[in-house]
This record gives structure tokens, C-alpha cells and sequence, in this order.
């Protein structure tokens, strides 16, 4: 019997101490949620390599397939995300003269949740090619814009509070069609909630309790 009583309490205890593993709130996909051409995914802010707004601060999505989108150049829309473009015109050209750098910026907020415990990954895509980056440090890089590349991200690269995520997006100089782009798609996160000190107590001041009434009880 003491045995099983203790058996209980250790169980318990780790629970209270260690449960409350969820997915990461706020990893967007892009254009995620938007089932209307060319609306603004205000997810990700948009900015030059300076950290200037450009284009209004956000992209737009680019639902459903049309040159370049699944065309055998940009990877073919889904119903997961979509490409985002800096204007409503997923044609338009840039760069003419010389190479450009669109930074899409997605943040999340980890506070209550414990950053050695956070991880994610995920796949993206970019025209002409991207680096991600989370809080400065390289996850993952896309080479071009027909293929998936991974990016992923463990727990030495997370803090407390707010983090960011970077995809720095450069479009290559071209005196021709030249229009730019950002695809990204999460595949999976995980986190714990940072364990609440009282927990583990009101569950031993339970046990304890129940164990007292059935003690009187017995001796009844």
C-alpha cells in the first residue's frame, strides 16, 4: 500500500512539472488563412535590408496558380500557403538595374513557455533565393524558387519573450521579367509551458488530504 501511495505521488509530481508540451503559437504560413487573391498576409512584415518598411509594410498573397505560380517556374499553389509577392501584382518586375533584398519578418511571443524546450521546421522556397534566419542565426537557406529547401530551428537558438524569424529574400539583377517572391511552410513546433512551482504542491496537499479521510475512515 505505501508503495502504491508512493508510486502515485512521484507520478504526480511529474506530471505537474513537466506536462503542457504544445505547438508554438504564432508560426504562420504564408499567406495562411487567406483564400482571396491578391489580400494582405500583415503576418510578415516586409522591410529593405535596413530595416526600412517598404511596399506598406506587408506582402500579398498570391492565391491560385498563374504565371509564374505553377507555371514549371514558382512551386504550384496550395491550400497550405501561398507565395507572397511585395505588390497585389505577382508580375511585376523589379530590380532592373541592379540586385534588390526584401527581409519578410514573422515574430512570436514564448513568454510562459520554457525556450530550451522550443523547436521547429519547416520548408520555403524564394525568388531569386533566401536565407532564414531566427535571431540572427541561419536556419535554413533556398536556393531557388522551383524546389522546397528545409529550414529547422532547436532550442540554443530561442529566448524568452519575443523572437523572430528573418527570411532575407534577394532577387537577383535582370533587364527582363524579374518579379520576386516568398513561399514558407511550418511543418512542426513544439514547446512546454514553463512549470508553475505551486502545481506539484496543491497536488501533494490533495494526496494528503485524501489520504487523511481515508485513514479517519478506516478507523471509523
Amino acid at each position: 500500500m505505501k508503495n502504491s501511495i508512493k508510486a502515485i505521488l512521484i507520478t504526480g509530481i511529474i506530471t505537474t512539472q513537466s506536462a503542457y508540451a504544445s505547438p508554438i503559437s504564432g508560426l504562420f504560413n504564408t499567406g495562411e488563412g487567406i483564400a482571396i487573391n491578391q489580400q494582405t498576409d500583415t503576418h510578415y512584415v516586409l522591410t529593405d535590408e535596413n530595416g526600412v518598411s517598404i511596399f506598406g509594410g506587408f506582402g500579398e498573397a498570391a492565391v491560385g496558380n498563374g504565371f509564374p505560380i505553377g507555371s514549371g517556374v514558382w512551386i504550384q499553389d496550395s491550400a497550405t500557403s501561398h507565395w507572397l509577392t511585395p505588390t497585389a501584382n505577382r508580375t511585376e518586375v523589379f530590380d532592373l538595374n541592379s540586385q534588390g533584398t526584401y527581409v519578410w519578418a514573422l515574430s512570436f511571443d514564448l513568454t510562459g513557455s520554457d525556450p530550451a524546450t522550443a523547436s521547429f521546421s519547416g520548408r520555403f522556397s524564394a525568388d531569386n533565393n533566401a536565407v532564414a534566419l531566427l535571431n540572427g542565426n541561419q536556419i535554413g537557406f533556398a536556393s531557388d524558387f522551383s524546389n522546397w529547401y528545409d529550414f529547422s530551428a532547436s532550442s540554443n537558438l530561442f529566448v524568452s519573450g519575443i523572437n523572430k524569424i528573418e527570411f532575407v529574400v534577394t532577387n537577383l539583377q535582370f533587364n527582363g521579367f524579374n518579379p520576386t517572391g516568398l513561399r514558407v511552410e511550418f511543418t512542426s513546433s513544439n514547446v512546454s509551458s514553463v512549470p508553475l512551482p505551486g502545481a506539484a504542491w496543491l497536488f501533494l496537499s490533495s494526496m494528503f488530504g485524501f489520504l487523511a479521510v481515508k485513514r479517519k475512515k478506516q478507523k471509523l
